[in-house]
């Protein structure tokens, strides 16, 4: 009898330890797949697969069920609530969601943990103040009794809170909306709404598409602009290989973007709707962002300075940084994939200096693309593909003054005494060189006619 009982006991043990091998376990992600600087963990890691690839499978998971659910939302506010609802684990999202996200958990008994970064421009581009394409306005200053439109919430509204103080511009002296990207991009196309501000790559969505005009770039604000991932912290105590997982993955699709930016904005475009033309602008070499998950100490002093900026226009919560950040899966992650994560944090990319040097680009429909190391022969060569009607799908200069990429056709020219050009994101920078230098400032469409071999 006794020995019926015991092997009844071990049968039930035995069935109990499988049931909890077997255990489902939901991984539920918010991300954007309308933010480039969220796609090395979000979209890319959905389309190629890549958390499956790096999730565990030994162990207490060797029996495990994963049900992973992608949630796609227009800006970060709404992953915090859907996080503060425990119908997220994770999100991904800009600097100022990010630390809006810290405080609010922090201000009830749940917490999430800042894990990961994505990508990073040092000098703040990615955000951008945008007008409509024929405005007479310039300037930051003109939008004094203004209507300007945000996504409230967003890395761009928290860009535009510190432009604004910046400038000396107070909260009365313009009227601000709270309208989605996609909302404002519109208005901005059907010239209802004196400006709007937004993340990546919506500046550049209305400069390829003609509709918007740049009048104000993350860069002048002078703060790093960075997105990252947060997990809820009674997730990651539960299930810490598979944050680690995400950020192998986040890791790995950094590595592909940078070693394929060609085949990648085109599969991006699919994936996302975004024109690769637009995307190259972002993931090409010299483009505006840095893939690099590593949390920099630059980073940390990034998000504090922030929320800084948004106590002093917003109630929001306080954040114990040191119990929200956390470095412990990342350098799991790094030390798992044989990579040097120090080695990795100490790297800084400054666009002015990396991108000093670079060829502009020609992206020819049919041909790829072709580069050129004077501004001068990319003019000759579009007004030759004119001549015979080639379709070029974009072309691609850098701002004097910052490094940053820019769309051919949207910068400024100012013709050198060598007989080349230097090429402007801002039209006052332009106006300045051109007095410096007793030049001309000229648009796109008269550099290539300036640039023509003369007959």
């Amino acid at each position: 009898m006794l020995t019926n009982r015991r092997t009844i006991l071990g049968l039930f043990f035995a069935l109990s330890t499988g049931a909890a091998q077997a255990e489902t376990i939901q991984i539920a992600i918010g991300h954007q797949s309308m933010c480039t600087d969220t796609y090395t963990s979000g979209i890319v890691v959905k389309e190629r697969k890549l958390l499956e690839k790096y999730l565990p499978k030994t162990g207490r998971y060797a029996n495990a069920k994963y049900e992973i659910s992608w949630n796609d939302y227009s800006s970060g506010g709404p992953i915090t609530n859907q996080m503060l609802a425990n119908k997220l684990q994770f999100g991904i999202m800009g600097d100022y969601p990010l630390i809006v996200n810290g405080a609010k958990f922090q201000a009830t008994e749940a917490r999430t943990i800042y894990v990961a970064g994505t990508g990073y421009n040092l000098n703040g581009s990615g955000n951008a103040i945008v007008v409509p394409v024929n405005s007479d306005i310039h300037e930051l200053s003109d939008l004094k009794g203004k209507e300007v439109s945000t996504p409230v919430g967003s890395a761009a509204w928290g860009m535009l809170l510190k432009a604004f103080q910046d400038a000396g511009i107070e909260t009365g002296e313009y009227s601000l909306k709270n309208q989605s990207p996609a909302v404002g991009a519109g208005n901005i196309a059907a010239n209802k709404i004196d400006a709007h501000s937004d993340f990546c790559p919506w500046s550049e969505i209305m400069e390829f598409r003609g509709t918007g005009r740049k009048i104000f770039d993350g860069s002048e604000a002078g703060i790093p602009y960075l997105h990252g991932v947060v997990v809820r912290k009674d997730f990651a105590d539960k299930y810490p290989e598979i944050v680690v997982a995400l950020i192998k993955a986040t890791y790995d699709a950094g590595k592909w973007i940078d070693a394929n930016p060609l085949e990648a904005v085109e599969l991006l475009e699919k994936w996302t709707g975004v024109e690769k033309e637009v995307l190259y602008i972002y993931f090409s070499k010299g483009g505006h962002l840095t893939l690099d998950p590593t949390i920099k100490t630059k980073w940390v002093e990034t998000l504090k300075f922030d929320h800084q900026v948004l106590t002093r226009e917003q109630a929001i919560p306080p954040l114990d940084f040191d119990a929200w950040i956390s470095e412990d899966y990342i350098k799991k992650a790094y030390a798992e994939l044989g990579v040097d994560y120090d080695a990795e944090k100490a790297k800084l990319v400054d666009p002015k200096a990396a991108n000093a040097n670079l060829p502009g680009e020609i992206w020819h429909a049919r041909d790829g693309i072709s580069t050129y190391a004077r501004v001068a022969d990319l003019l000759k060569a579009v007004g030759a593909a004119r001549a015979t009607g080639a379709k070029l799908n974009a072309t691609y200069v850098y701002d004097h003054e910052s490094g940053l990429k820019l769309f051919g056709k949207t910068a400024y020219y100012v013709a050198e005494p060598n007989g080349d050009f230097s090429t402007f994101l801002r039209k006052g920078d332009a106006e300045k060189r051109a007095g410096a230098i007793k030049g001309k400032l000229i648009n796109y469409d008269e550099a290539v006619a300036l640039a023509a071999p003369q007959s």
